[in-house]
C-alpha cells in the first residue's frame, strides 16, 4: 500500500533505522531535539539538516503541520479527498523534461499518491526540467533537435543523477528572482555537477537557447498546488518518502528526454515526443 495517508508517519512513529543511522542534524536557527521528526520541532522557524546518506528537509513560506491519518486504504482506493481548484497558472511554450529510471514505479506511485491524498491535479510524468517555455521553435523544429540530443552528449546519454540531497516544499511567486510562475510544490531536490552542466550546455546550444545564467537546479516534483492557502506541507512529504527508501537513497539513470507542450494550464500539457537512452 502507498499513500500520503495511513502509512505516512504520525508524530509518534520513528524514522526507519536505515535512515536514522546515517543522519546528522545540524541546526541553523533553533536547537534541534534528538528526534528529527519530533512534533515539537519548529519547522516554520527555519533550519536545515545535513545527512551523510539521506536527504535534508526544508520548507519555506508555509507553516509545518504533521498529517495524522485515521484510515487504512491502498493507492487504488477512493480517498474521498475534496478536489482542489485546478492549478490556475497559465504556462507557455515547449519544454524539455529529463525522465528517470524507476524502482518498482516508485516515482510514478509517489506522484499518483500525492495527487490522491491532496486532491490536486496529477503531474503527468515524474521529471526534472531541463528547459522551459521555448517559443522560438516550431513543434517540428523542436522535434528535429530532440532527436539530435544523443549526438551532442558525451557517450550519447545524460549523466547519472545522484540520489536526492533534500526533501523540500516551497512556494514560487512570479517576479521574484529566478521564479517564472506562481505555484506551490513538493519536491525531491537533486544536485548538478560538471557533467550535468556540460550536458545542459550542449542541449541549450542545440536548441538555440543562448547562454545559461546560472547552474542547473534539478528536482523531481511530487505535487503541485496553487500558492494561495496551499494544502501541501513538508510533514506529509517527509512521512511518505521515509517509508519508500528508494525515493531517497537511489541514484538514477536518465531513461529519456521528452518534449512537452506546456502551453496553458497543467491539464493542457501534452507530450509531443521523447528519446530514450
Amino acid at each position: 500500500m502507498h499513500l500520503f495517508s495511513s502509512l505516512a508517519f504520525s508524530a509518534h512513529q520513528p524514522v526507519p533505522s536505515s535512515i536514522i543511522e546515517t543522519m546528522k542534524v545540524v541546526p541553523t536557527v533553533t536547537s534541534v531535539p534528538s528526534d528529527p521528526l519530533s512534533p515539537k520541532l519548529p519547522f516554520s522557524g527555519g533550519f536545515s539538516t545535513i545527512y551523510e546518506d539521506a536527504p535534508s528537509i526544508a520548507e519555506s513560506e508555509v507553516s509545518y503541520d504533521y498529517f495524522s491519518d485515521t484510515a487504512s486504504v491502498d493507492s487504488d482506493a477512493d480517498l474521498s479527498t475534496p478536489k482542489r481548484l485546478p492549478l490556475q497558472w497559465n504556462f507557455h511554450g515547449l519544454t524539455l523534461w529529463v525522465e528517470f529510471e524507476e524502482f518498482d514505479k516508485d516515482l510514478t506511485k509517489a506522484v499518483r499518491d500525492a495527487s490522491a491524498f491532496y486532491g490536486t491535479e496529477e503531474i503527468p510524468q515524474p521529471h526534472a526540467t531541463a528547459a522551459y517555455g521555448m517559443e522560438h521553435l516550431s513543434v517540428e523544429e523542436a522535434k528535429e533537435r530532440l532527436y539530435q540530443i544523443p549526438s551532442v552528449l558525451e557517450n550519447g546519454k545524460w549523466p547519472v543523477m545522484q540520489r536526492p540531497v533534500a526533501v523540500k516544499q516551497d512556494i514560487a511567486v512570479e517576479g521574484r528572482p529566478g521564479q517564472v510562475c506562481s505555484i506551490s510544490w513538493a519536491e525531491l531536490t537533486l544536485t548538478s555537477n560538471e557533467e550535468h552542466e556540460k550536458a545542459l550546455d550542449q542541449v541549450y546550444s542545440l536548441f538555440g537557447l543562448g547562454e545559461r545564467t546560472g547552474p542547473w537546479t534539478p528536482h523531481i516534483s511530487l505535487a503541485y498546488d496553487n500558492p494561495e492557502e496551499t494544502v501541501l506541507n513538508l510533514g506529509d512529504t517527509i512521512s511518505y518518502v521515509t517509508q519508500h527508501p528508494t525515493l531517497l537513497c537511489k541514484e538514477r539513470k536518465v531513461d529519456a528526454i521528452s518534449l512537452w507542450s506546456t502551453e496553458g494550464k497543467l491539464a493542457d500539457w501534452k507530450c509531443i515526443d521523447r528519446i530514450r537512452f
